[in-house]
This record gives structure tokens, sequence and C-alpha cells, in this order.
């Protein structure tokens, strides 16, 4: 079988835990220059969220809103720092089709509701410690 090919997605973005969204916005966009898309809470996966223009792609902060979330366990564990790395296909199930065919290991089986669209994660051990996410984006989007 071939592998998937994700060189063929694009980067959608890049998401880095932080304590504290409001000093993260305030080095991010007031020192940084990274101009604020949109921000929005995720009360079902218990974070708050900044998404960022990075040019070709997009850096999303992420802030746990309580201490039961995996963002708050990543935190509390590692600290601030990058998080996931997030990779827009056109197909989900397929995409996780392919992976499953190939005995990746997966934290998702299934696609989940995201923000921008259905989303599953590959797990970090998998992937060399990277934490990667498969996003395919609402038709709005």
């Amino acid at each position: 079988m071939n592998p998937l090919q994700l060189s063929d997605a694009r980067l959608d973005h890049i998401g880095i835990v932080v304590h504290n969204i409001d000093e993260a916005l305030a080095t991010y966009c007031g020192l940084l220059g990274f101009r604020l898309i949109e921000r929005t809470d995720a009360p079902d996966h218990g974070v708050e969220i900044a998404f960022l223009d990075a040019g070709q792609s997009t850096i999303e902060l992420l802030s746990p809103t309580g201490g039961d979330s995996g963002t708050a366990r990543f935190l509390a564990r590692r600290g601030e720092g990058p998080h996931h790395v997030c990779f827009a296909v056109d197909d989900i199930e397929k995409a996780l089709t392919e992976l499953r065919a190939l005995d990746f290991r997966l934290i998702d089986e299934s696609p989940r509701p995201g923000v921008h669209g259905l989303v599953a994660f590959l797990h970090p051990q998998a992937a060399h410690g990277m934490l990667i996410e498969l996003l395919q984006k609402d038709e709005a989007r």
C-alpha cells in the first residue's frame, strides 16, 4: 500500500498552548505583529482559542479554561509551547482509512467536530513525538 500523501495537504496551523491567552496575544500581536483573525471559546474541549494570521497558514493559541482538559494536562506536564501541527485534508474519512490500513496509531478513529470542521488527531508516539491534527474544513470556510 502506498503511504498517505500528507505532503499534498496544506499546513493549516500550528497550535501553541499558553497559560494566559491575553498575555500571549499581547506578545504575538502587540510585539510580533501577527493579526488576530478570530477568538473563541471551545467549551467542549475546555479551551479558549485565538487564531492569528501567519501568511500562508495560521497560529492557533490555546489556553485551558479548566483543569481537566487535555490541553490543561499538556500545560501542566510540558509548560507553554508547541502542541500540534495541523494539516488540512479534503477527505478526512479517506485519510483515516488509509492511515488505519498502514497500522498508524491514531487518537481519533473517527473524525469529531472541531472549531472549523471535522478533526482527528494522530498519536504523537507514531509521529516521533509530534501530535498531528487532520482537519477537513467546513464548506463555508
